[in-house]
């Protein structure tokens, strides 16, 4: 007996493609284009699962999604969209869709799929995550965000350890805000912790609390930010800048839920959901003994990745749109890009991501004498001469810190620290530049000893061999 499927799809190209794939996996498909169809359909016959677009000729084909779920309370539905945007992949996930995917879609997972729909009923669960119209914090429809939308629609109703990686500027923290104001924790605090900001020896003490007297200072109780997160998310930003003491006290606390401040001796049970955050690479960091390969693998649970901006150029126009937006609530007047001035921002390197960009874009709007932001502004801002990535000269260093200066927009009390991690890299190469990747002359120009150059060399990933005189 074959199964048959219910496809709601106004786009007859795609109807007919995704038709003749499923017909040939041995399904039945019986296609509309309205949503009135689609509901005198279900009240005609059952359906073993529903393929639906969003933006359908008579209207949103999920705001109506209540009536199928009345028709068909059994039947698995799988969202298909063009309306590439968070919003929307979070509205499919609160529809209890059993998938949900971007176009375009690759055909042999959509026929996947449909397959395990119709062979499993799916998971029912409370609706939770409502977003009640509220103002969604991340931007963009390229592919590569919408792997970042799926991952955070699969963790707003479970309270599974989340690993945020990237570059620094791609977006960690707002990643943390969203599954936290999406999730069933929304109602209770969202506490952000920067392990870089803090010095150590005062780190076990921000996370844990301390009790009176236990350190020269501690003149009175006080709790920390597990305590102050609990019932709601901890964002504990820049993991791998962790100490290893502090590693191993984090771990106990994931472990058992329970906590110990400094100098305390009774354990305090912490409710609190955990998002990490790290723009540096974990493993070779477990490999030398830095970072806990245990600690890894209890923060790692459900990884997302959030892609450099120079990966997701289309979102670039965008974001502009969204960060002028911004600066007129923030009293700048009110612009708008030319078309020109946006090819200009999609060619940026953009090194500090959409931190650099909205930084970029606020000043655009200061500086500009017309409401429209043209190629000419675009290019007293963001001059073309700006040197690739490892060029040793000094205006090249200028110009590369001016541009780390505006997107980093370091905090009061952290820019000696983060540009040390900005410029370690390219300041290593350039002493491998300029000693034709000779590492022993490389150290004697950095005043380091050789030992320690080899082993930054391999912890920032960097090939001494390419900077070898070809002969």
């Amino acid at each position: 007996m074959s199964h048959s499927v219910l496809l709601v799809e106004d786009d007859r190209g795609i109807a007919t493609v995704i038709t003749e794939a499923l017909r040939d996996e041995g399904f039945e498909v019986t296609g509309c284009t309205r949503i009135s169809d689609r509901d005198r359909l279900l009240k005609e016959r059952r359906f073993d699962v529903m393929l639906t677009d969003v933006m359908l000729e008579d209207g949103d084909g999920l705001d109506a999604i209540g009536e199928v779920r009345a028709a068909a309370p059994d039947m698995p539905i799988i969202v298909l969209s063009a309306q590439n945007t968070l919003d929307t992949a979070v509205r499919a996930s609160d529809s209890e869709a059993f998938e949900y995917f971007p176009k375009p879609f690759d055909l042999d997972e959509l026929s996947q799929a449909v397959r395990q729909a119709v062979e499993k009923a799916p998971r029912r669960e409370e609706d939770s995550s409502a977003t009640d119209g509220a103002e969604l914090p991340l931007i963009g429809r390229s592919r590569a965000m919408q792997d970042v939308y799926r991952m955070i629609t699969r963790v707003l109703r479970n309270d599974l350890t989340v690993l945020v990686t990237g570059e620094s500027g791609t977006g960690k923290e707002l990643v943390a805000e969203a599954i936290h104001q999406l999730g069933s924790r929304r109602t209770g605090p969202f506490v952000a912790v920067n392990m870089a900001a803090i010095p150590h020896d005062l780190l076990e003490s921000e996370l844990f609390g301390h009790e009176r007297g236990a350190f020269t200072g501690a003149h009175a109780q006080q709790i920390g930010k597990f305590e102050q997160a609990n019932g709601g998310t901890l964002f504990l930003d820049e993991i791998g800048d962790m100490p290893a003491e502090a590693q191993t006290r984090l771990l106990r606390a994931l472990q058992s839920g329970r906590i110990r401040r400094v100098g305390g001796r009774q354990e305090i049970a912490v409710d609190v959901r955990i998002v990490a955050a790290t723009n540096r690479n974990l493993e070779p960091m477990i490999a030398d003994g830095r970072f806990r390969e245990d600690l890894f693998y209890r923060l790692n649970v459900v990884p997302i990745h959030l892609p450099p901006l120079r990966e997701r150029r289309e979102d670039i126009a965008d974001l502009s749109s969204h960060f002028l937006a911004q600066a007129v609530e923030e009293g700048l007047p009110r612009r708008r890009l030319s078309l020109e001035a946006i090819n200009g921002l999609q060619r940026h390197d953009w090194r500090g991501n959409v931190r650099e960009l909205r930084n970029v874009i606020f000043r655009l709007a200061l500086v500009a004498r017309d409401d429209v932001i043209d190629a000419s502004t675009l290019e007293g801002i963001l001059p073309s001469g700006v040197p690739e990535k490892g060029e040793g000269s000094r205006d090249a260093f200028d110009v590369a810190l001016s541009t780390w200066l505006a997107g980093a927009g370091p905090s009061h009390g952290t820019l000696y620290h983060g540009a040390l991690a900005a410029f370690e890299k390219p300041l290593f190469e350039h002493a491998l530049r300029e000693t034709e990747g000779n590492q022993l002359r490389a150290a004697q120009l950095l005043g380091i000893n050789r030992n320690t150059l080899r082993k930054r060399l391999s912890d920032l990933e960097i090939e001494p061999e390419r900077f070898a005189r070809r002969r």
